[in-house]
């Protein structure tokens, strides 16, 4: 048996192992550049080390997984997702937060170590999905059929929103969504679901908002929808329409910071947008080839905050250049298209 057939074996596509590990280790070694800073930081400069421990734990782990039938996932999902529930509901009240989110209530911590339930309940969600879509004998074809998928979304999207952790909240909707599109869900119906948020976007402008109202009962008469659903989707985004405004009053003043500075960081250079301008600045510095391994000064003079997560990538970009850059986000494509493929085959 060749080297290619065995890592087929133990962990699956050969391809989609090796950019992993690769991306991995490369990761570990960002990780170790991130803590050498001209003034040390104890708290970065061992992090390359549990990180090393966790990818040897992870290879393991996937060896493992490998291993277990299809089926058993199907089992084990219901169990998984109410732990998951459990965890996030427990993390609302004995939550802390970590990084730049100190205020967010995500991380449940025993001693020294720390969990974040919202990326186990992600997984979890994914698992339940799977088990409902897979029991369907036809693709969803009406909104009324997708009631278990959005309840089973609902719920972990609402506890996470709650935290409150507004980024990871929105993953859930992109898992929902990605998941009813390779379930067969017809594009109507996907953008029926999604028309309540369009709406929502819309009702800072009246004008846009008016044409969109005008384009959207257009489009359910064209679709010939049912009369019930027709009506939902039309009352939902006159309700999103309406609590545009107040909702946006009752995001926390961080959240919203983040959505003004997401769209220009220029608004408030020296306080909610500092970090995605000095970002910018590491990325930007860096050139063509970078300024080599540790050798990063936006980094090494701590200009970066978190660097050693939230802002990896600027220091990537600063240390290795658009070509390191290019060539991590060439990985991450390839592995995106690969598991793509293997979930249509699966399919």
């Amino acid at each position: 048996m060749g080297l290619t057939e065995r890592i087929r074996g133990l962990f699956g596509d050969p391809l989609l192992f090796a950019l992993i590990l690769g991306l991995s280790l490369f990761g570990t070694a960002m990780i170790y550049s991130a803590g050498q800073l001209d003034v040390p930081d104890p708290a970065t400069v061992d992090v390359w080390q549990r990180q090393l421990l966790w990818l040897g734990l992870s290879i393991i782990a996937l060896a493992g997984v490998m291993r277990i039938e299809v089926k058993w996932f199907e089992w084990a999902a219901v169990p998984l997702y109410g732990l998951a529930i459990i965890a996030l509901v427990l993390t609302l009240f004995i939550g802390t937060g970590a990084g730049t989110a100190q205020g967010v209530k995500s991380w449940l911590r025993v001693g020294a170590i720390g969990v974040q339930p919202s990326q186990f309940a992600n997984l979890a969600t994914i698992l339940m999905l799977g088990r409902i879509m897979g029991a369907r004998r036809e693709p969803p074809q009406t909104l009324g059929a997708l009631w278990k998928p959005l309840i089973v979304v609902a719920v972990p999207l609402g506890l996470v929103f709650l935290q409150p952790d507004l980024g990871t909240a929105m993953v859930f909707g992109a898992v929902l969504l990605a998941t009813l599109y390779w379930g067969g869900t017809p594009a109507g119906v996907l953008f029926m679901l999604l028309s309540p948020l369009l709406g929502l976007f819309l009702a800072f402008h009246s004008w846009l908002f008016s044409v969109y109202m005008i384009a959207l009962i257009v489009f359910l008469y064209l679709y010939r929808v049912y009369l019930w659903e027709g009506t939902l989707v039309a009352v939902a985004n006159l309700a999103a329409g309406t609590v545009a405004v107040p909702l946006w009053d009752s995001l926390a003043p961080y959240q919203k910071a983040r959505l003004q500075v997401f769209l220009d960081p220029m608004v408030d250079p020296r306080g909610a947008g500092w970090n995605v301008i000095q970002s910018r600045v590491a990325i930007g510095s860096g050139g063509l080839f970078g300024k080599g391994f540790t050798e990063g000064t936006q980094k090494r003079l701590a200009f970066l905050p978190e660097q050693h997560t939230d802002f990896i990538f600027s220091v990537i970009g600063e240390e290795t250049g658009f070509l390191g850059t290019t060539l991590v986000l060439l990985a991450f494509g390839v592995i995106l298209w690969r598991l793509v493929k293997i979930a249509e085959r699966v399919a």
